[in-house]
């Protein structure tokens, strides 16, 4: 069994149209998505997209969810800024009721057996949290803390938005990416999984996704348009600001 595994949409038809386009031509029998489906321009149009696309899916909380559903409950949404915050509420307020109801029914994990694989535990953030951040330059230590004690040989994630692999013990752990919102290069960053894990990028318009982005009613358009489609934070800018996330986490325990 052939699967992509779509993370970090956040929201970006475009660049998700032009990746499933690619998952056809891979023959691609399902399609895992790993959550932050609904955070950014086009929530609504992009959850609709995947929900009438004619492949078997399955669907894992992201953070992005997460903020949406204690904001649909009235707890405090703790996102990771103000920022999320308000846009979580913005979010919640265009998805239907049907789209609302459908994202709590979405589990934090998934776990599949894939041949030529084994079990594979698939999570946004690590096993334990959607928000908790690590990169490719987190210490041995703490990534053996996050995964020593799984029984899976593979674990993918997202999340950080940065294609990475690391080796903990005798667990692979292996981020997709993201697919609307990528940092490091432009375009639509996910995994094939076939008999091993491959890196995938898929290229899109971003001149025409840019422009209808920045007519939405998305509070942060432009800022979106311009600096996380025609352009993206670069490598070593997306680490500084991911590593200063993760220390700013162990400070708060």
């Amino acid at each position: 069994m052939k699967v992509a595994a779509l993370y970090d949409i956040h929201a970006n038809p475009f660049a998700l149209d032009a990746v499933l386009k690619d998952v056809v031509s891979y023959g691609v029998d399902l399609i895992l998505v790993g959550g932050d489906v609904v955070s950014g321009p086009m929530g609504k149009e992009t959850l609709s997209l995947l929900q009438s696309f004619p492949l078997p899916k399955k669907y894992i909380l992201g953070n992005a969810e997460s903020e949406v559903l204690r904001c649909l409950k009235g707890e405090k949404i703790n996102g990771l800024s103000e920022r999320a915050d308000e846009e979580a509420r913005w979010v919640t307020g265009q998805l239907t009721a049907k789209q609302q109801n459908e994202i709590g029914k979405w589990p934090k994990t998934c776990e599949l057996e894939l041949e030529g694989i084994g079990k594979v535990l698939f999570c946004h953030g690590t096993p334990r949290s959607d928000v908790e951040v690590f990169t490719k330059l987190t210490s041995e230590e703490k990534l053996r803390s996050l995964f020593e004690f799984l029984t899976v040989p593979l674990v993918i994630c997202g999340h950080t938005h940065m294609q990475f692999e690391r080796k903990v013990g005798g667990v692979q752990v292996v981020n997709a990416g993201s697919v609307g919102m990528p940092f490091g290069k432009t375009g639509a960053d996910w995994l094939l999984l076939d008999k091993g894990v491959h890196f995938m990028h898929t290229d899109y318009d971003l001149e025409y996704a840019a422009d209808l982005i920045m007519k939405s009613d998305y509070p942060y358009a432009e800022s979106f348009a311009l600096n996380n489609v025609l352009k993206v934070p670069s490598e070593e800018n997306a680490l500084k600001m991911l590593s200063a996330m993760e220390l700013q986490q162990q400070v708060d325990g």
